[in-house]
């Protein structure tokens, strides 16, 4: 049996705002999963094509994401150890995700440069979630 230390307020500030931002990805999943055709038909050509030419692999990839993510945080919040390796998932949606969004559609050109702004930070925040796990795991908030 491993013995826990308590996690300090920090840990539980994180770990909520985390969760919050991952339910943040849920709702924008959701939203473009179940986007209506007359929501889609008020948005300009060029967007409604992006919506149009998303394939199966990259919806799967960002439900991974966002739900992997939010299921981590459950993790932390329940501080289990499994919620490192169930970000990494979410990472690696993450970055598949991105690999199509950045490198393969043309994301840049309907939304400019600043559409590499938001994934940067998803990532930043995927990874950062990762560490902060094994972290919380090596100091014992986590079992």
């Amino acid at each position: 049996m491993t013995s826990t230390q308590k996690p300090p307020k920090s840990f539980w500030i994180i770990s909520i705002v985390a969760l919050i931002w991952n339910l943040m990805g849920v709702s924008a999943y959701l939203m473009q999963a179940f986007m209506t055709d007359e929501a889609l038909s008020k948005l300009p050509e060029p967007e409604q094509a992006l919506y149009h030419d998303v394939p199966a692999w990259v919806t799967a990839a960002f439900a991974i994401a966002v739900f992997g993510g939010t299921l981590g945080c459950i993790g932390l919040l329940l501080r289990k150890k499994w919620s490192k390796p169930v970000f990494i998932l979410s990472l690696i949606g993450i970055i598949v995700q991105m690999i199509h969004n950045l490198f393969i559609s043309n994301n840049m050109d309907v939304y400019g440069p600043g559409a590499i702004i938001m994934p940067i930070m998803v990532l930043i925040i995927g990874v950062y979630l990762i560490i902060y796990s094994k972290a919380a795991t090596q100091k014992g908030w986590l079992s």
